[in-house]
């Protein structure tokens, strides 16, 4: 006979022994009978006597603070029997020995008592990457206005070999690798690649040099590691790096060797015997393509160099209806002499220019005129006071393609140059 059948029988003798029905709640309570435990409980809170009601307060402190550091483990595994002396219970005293909320929880076992408990990750992540890290919004080669010769070059070179492995096969041609995209700053060469992962049907991984570089030795290479075999255990994927040169720094110009680990790192990532990019598309981007270390330029890495040219006149058409979308503008605006007028301007520039037209009206606005909306004068007026910033770059490239295009990587922008220039 169990000691809850004895105190079950000695009420059925005496049915108002508050002491026993306290008794009894306690043994519910080990076997986690929750419900038959409030139940006695409340049986014997009817005694009114003040030591049963601070031993009955105690016995579920106890009880709710096991159940919170050991939620999905029977009680009757960690609450032990509270042992009282008659005495204790009889007496009209305060209930001194009846142990204290902190008492009754077993120190013994460290890890039980952390069990059930949230634990905050620190800052840094044994990862460099995550998946949420994607870009969840498509975009495709339909949201990138004009430049329609680029993405017939990126369509050839790009997205059919990796949409057609099969075909391509057939000629030993594998799908992935890598593309360095380069061209004047401010051209969209960041948007063009996230629309190349989206005509390829596959997930973006935008990689920044903050999330790769650490200051402790090897971290850094380690973080790149990470990166490179979260999209390889995503694929198909498309892995971007923006600003090339500063992560592939030729290794030939630089004056210190804290960079050489890391493009020693990427050039192994890229291609080497123990990794495989199959179905994984590495895009680079630089404004720099001769700051970038030779051996990503070869064969097998970043074997197709792709040029980003300024935009082109429908690009500039559907930039400046894009700028000038939601601001008060005039009914009169001729977008196609605003896109002629805007020749070699890139997309950075043309937003300049509406920002400086809306800054002209604002200031007229405050000076005491009258309200109006932007008008065409306002846009040529700004447009003069301008001019391209590609003209640096397209110059400096000029140099370049003169005295050292002996390989032909830059024909494309040779190309232009002799069109536009």
């Amino acid at each position: 006979m169990d000691k809850i059948e004895i105190y079950q029988s000695i009420l059925e003798r005496d049915e108002d022994n508050y002491q026993i029905h306290f008794l009894l709640g306690e043994e519910y309570l080990n076997t986690g009978q929750l419900s038959k435990a409030l139940q006695a409980f409340s049986t014997a809170l009817k005694g009114e006597d003040s030591a049963l009601e601070k031993a009955v307060l105690s016995s579920l402190k106890q009880y709710l603070i096991v159940e919170s550091i050991h939620p999905n483990e029977p009680a009757a595994e960690h609450i032990q029997p509270i042992k009282r002396s008659d005495d204790s219970v009889q007496s009209n005293e305060p209930d001194t020995s009846s142990p204290t909320p902190y008492e009754e929880v077993p120190a013994s076992d460290a890890k039980k008592r952390t069990k059930g408990f949230k634990v905050i990750e620190g800052r840094k992540q044994d990862n460099v990457f995550l998946l949420e890290n994607h870009i969840p919004k498509k975009v495709t080669f339909d949201d990138v206005g004009g430049l329609q010769d680029l993405k017939k070059t990126i369509e050839m070179k790009i997205i059919k070999p990796f949409m057609n492995p099969g075909l391509f096969a057939k000629f030993r041609k594998k799908a992935g690798g890598g593309i360095l995209l380069y061209g004047p700053p401010g051209c969209g060469k960041t948007f063009i690649a996230k629309a190349t992962a989206g005509e390829c049907h596959a997930s973006f991984y935008p990689i920044h040099i903050s999330e790769i570089l650490d200051p402790f030795v090897g971290v850094s290479e380690q973080n790149l590691h990470h990166a490179f075999e979260t999209a390889r255990g995503n694929s198909p994927a498309v892995v971007f790096f923006d600003e090339l040169d500063a992560l592939g720094f030729s290794r030939s110009k630089s004056r210190s060797d804290v960079m050489r680990p890391l493009v020693d790192t990427m050039l192994n990532e890229l291609q080497s015997v123990e990794t495989s990019n199959e179905k994984l598309l590495v895009i680079g981007a630089t404004n720099m393509p001769w700051d970038v270390d030779d051996a990503f330029k070869r064969p097998g890495r970043f074997d197709k160099l792709v040029f980003v040219p300024p935009p082109d006149r429908e690009a500039r058409k559907i930039i400046f209806q894009l700028k000038l979308s939601g601001r008060p503008v005039e009914n009169g605006i001729v977008y196609e002499i605003l896109a002629d007028r805007t020749s070699l301007y890139s997309g950075a520039d043309i937003e300049n220019i509406v920002e400086l037209a809306s800054e002209q009206v604002l200031a007229e606005i405050m000076d005491g005129g009258h309200e109006r909306p932007i008008t065409m004068d306002d846009l040529l007026d700004a447009i003069h006071q301008t001019k391209p910033t590609t003209l640096e770059w397209l110059s400096t490239i000029k140099n370049y393609i003169k005295y050292g295009n002996q390989g032909g990587l830059y024909n494309e922008a040779a190309a232009y140059i002799k069109e536009n220039l």
